[in-house]
């Protein structure tokens, strides 16, 4: 990877991936009008502090993407596209099965969510660190790093929201089910 990215707008650029990273949730806001409420309301200190920050990091890496080509034809390429699919297509499952569970009072259990507590946050992690190394650009690979630390940051007191909403059933999901795929519950 080079030290210095290079900087050229295109169509076959990073910001495909971004941008599908980021439409799922105005659809799932459609379906689910309360979530829209849920999911723009920060519940704790934690979360109204890391929220902004998420987001300028997530738009700093959306605008630094339009200028990343995807370095077609290289070994980067070939190795990051089929980590970044891999991403996308579990991210879609877990939009899937996020999209299809009623609001109501039980956790999202179907799915992923059978695996993890926090699919999404995994699947991103999966699908930037593709990006970036099918871009090959470290600028790109620290962008997805620290937006996925403070999402891991953020997904604990999301932990402490739904035992309040859901009580002993999340509970039990919390004793039967990891936080993040392939890290053992403690």
């Amino acid at each position: 990877m080079p030290i210095i990215p290079t900087f050229d707008p295109g169509l076959w650029n990073a910001w495909i991936f971004m941008l599908y990273h980021f439409l799922p949730m105005p659809l799932l806001m459609l379906i689910h009008k309360g979530l829209a409420k849920k999911v723009n309301e920060p519940h704790s200190e934690t979360e109204k502090k890391l929220h902004p920050v998420m987001w300028i990091i997530w738009l700093l890496a959306f605008i630094y993407s339009i200028f990343l080509p995807l370095q077609l034809e290289t070994i980067w390429f070939y190795i990051g596209l089929p980590i970044s699919i891999v991403g996308l297509i579990t991210y879609t499952i877990a939009i899937v099965a996020s999209a299809t569970t009623p609001i109501d009072n039980k956790p999202l259990t179907k799915g992923l969510y059978r695996f993890s507590r926090h699919p999404m946050y995994i699947t991103q992690l999966v699908m930037f660190t593709g990006v970036g190394i099918a871009s090959a650009s470290w600028v790109f690979l620290l962008f997805s790093i620290v937006y996925t630390i403070l999402s891991f940051v953020i997904a604990i007191p999301e932990e402490r929201e739904c035992l309040k909403a859901y009580g002993n059933e999340y509970q039990e999901y919390m004793n039967r089910t990891p936080r993040w795929i392939g890290i053992p519950k403690l």
